[in-house]
C-alpha cells in the first residue's frame, strides 16, 4: 500500500506545480492527456477483466452531446446536463449489455456488438443535423467570460485544475474497482464464466457493474471534453475512429496498470500533434491508420502495454542484481 501511495501523492505533487510558469499551448496538451487520460481509464476498467469493448465512441458521444444539447436548447447548466448525460450512457449501456450478458454474447461477438453500437450513434448523430449541426458539428453557447455555474473558463489554468481533479477522481475508481470485492469475482468471469456461474457469482450481474462504471467515465469524460473544447463534432467524439483510439491507447500504455491509460494517453496526444505539427493537412485521418499498426504491435510485443512492459523489465533487474549479491 505505501509503496503504491508514495509515488502517486509525488506526482499527483508535481502535477499541481506542473502549470505554473508553462505556456498555454502546452497548459492545453497537459488538459488534453488529463482528460483522455481519465476516458481510457474509464475503458480499462472494464477491458482489463476481457470485455473488450469497440464501442465506447458511443458513450463518449452521448455525454457531451446530451450536455451541449440541454445547455443550448433549454438552458440547463452543465452540473445538470453532465449527470443527465452519464445517465443516458448508464441506459445505453444496460439496454446493450443486459442482453448481450444474459444471452453469453462475449469476445469477438459482444465487440462486434458494440462497434455497431458506436456507429449507430455516430450515424444517429449526423442525421439529426437539424439539432446536432451533423457532420459539422456545433458549438455550445459561450457566456463569454470564466463562469462556473456555466462550466466555461477563459483561463486554460483553471481548466487544469478541473481536469486534473477529473483525471485524480478516475484514479481513484479505478483503484476501489481493483481493491473491492468484485475483482475476484470479474477475474473469475474471465477466466471461465461457468465455473464462475457454478460456485454462485452472478455472472450478468458483475459483468453489467463494471459495464455500468466504464460508460459513466467515459460519458463524463466526454461531456467534460465537449465544455472544454466548446466544439462538438460526430467524429473526434464518437464513431469507430475514437473507440479505437481508446481501445489503442488502454492497451499501448497498459490496462492492468493505474497509470497505464494515462501513458496511453500521452502516446496520443504526442501522435496526433507531431502528426499535425511535421506534416500539415497531407496526413489527414493517418493517426487512425497508425493506431492501427501500433495496436497489432502491441499486442504482439508487448500485451501487458508501456506500464506493464516496464514494471516486468525493473523486476527482472531487481531479481539480477538480488542474485548477483
Amino acid at each position: 500500500m505505501m509503496t503504491i501511495r508514495w509515488p502517486l501523492a509525488l506526482l499527483f505533487a508535481v502535477l499541481l506545480l506542473l502549470p505554473l510558469g508553462l505556456q498555454d499551448y502546452l497548459l492545453h496538451m497537459a488538459i488534453q492527456i488529463l482528460i483522455w487520460g481519465f476516458v481510457y481509464t474509464g475503458w480499462s476498467v472494464m477491458g482489463r477483466f476481457g470485455q473488450v469493448s469497440l464501442g465506447h465512441g458511443a458513450f463518449l458521444g452521448v455525454g457531451a452531446y446530451t450536455t451541449a444539447l440541454l445547455w443550448n436548447n433549454f438552458g440547463l447548466v452543465p452540473w445538470i446536463g453532465i449527470p443527465i448525460g452519464v445517465a443516458f450512457a448508464v441506459l445505453l449501456a444496460l439496454v446493450i449489455g443486459y442482453p448481450c450478458f444474459r444471452l453469453k454474447v462475449v469476445g469477438h461477438y459482444f465487440a462486434l456488438v458494440t462497434l455497431a453500437l458506436s456507429q449507430v450513434v455516430l450515424l444517429s448523430i449526423v442525421a439529426a443535423r437539424d439539432i446536432t449541426g451533423g457532420s459539422l458539428g456545433m458549438t455550445p453557447n459561450s457566456v463569454g467570460q470564466s463562469s462556473w455555474l456555466a462550466l466555461q473558463f477563459t483561463s486554460k489554468m483553471q481548466w487544469y485544475f478541473v481536469a486534473l481533479a477529473v483525471w485524480a477522481f478516475g484514479l481513484w475508481v479505478w483503484v476501489k474497482v481493483d481493491r473491492g470485492m468484485g475483482r475476484a469475482a470479474m477475474e473469475a468471469v474471465s477466466e471461465d464464466e461457468t465455473a464462475a456461474a457454478a460456485v454462485g457469482i452472478n455472472v450478468t450481474r458483475e459483468k453489467l457493474r463494471v459495464t455500468v462504471i466504464s460508460a459513466a467515465m467515459t460519458a463524463f469524460g466526454g461531456a467534460l471534453f465537449g465544455q472544454y473544447q466548446m466544439y462538438l463534432n460526430p467524429e473526434t467524439l464518437s464513431g469507430i475512429g475514437v473507440s479505437l483510439q481508446i481501445v489503442f491507447a488502454a492497451i499501448a500504455g497498459g490496462m492492468y496498470s493505474l497509470l497505464g491509460p494515462t501513458v496511453g494517453a500521452l502516446l496520443t496526444i504526442a501522435l496526433t500533434e507531431g502528426l499535425r505539427i511535421g506534416f500539415g493537412t497531407t496526413l489527414i485521418g493517418a493517426a487512425n491508420t497508425i493506431y492501427g499498426i501500433l495496436l497489432i504491435l502491441f499486442i504482439i510485443f508487448m500485451p501487458r502495454g508501456i506500464t506493464g512492459f516496464f514494471g516486468a523489465w525493473t523486476k527482472r533487474r531487481a531479481a539480477t542484481a538480488a542474485a548477483a549479491t
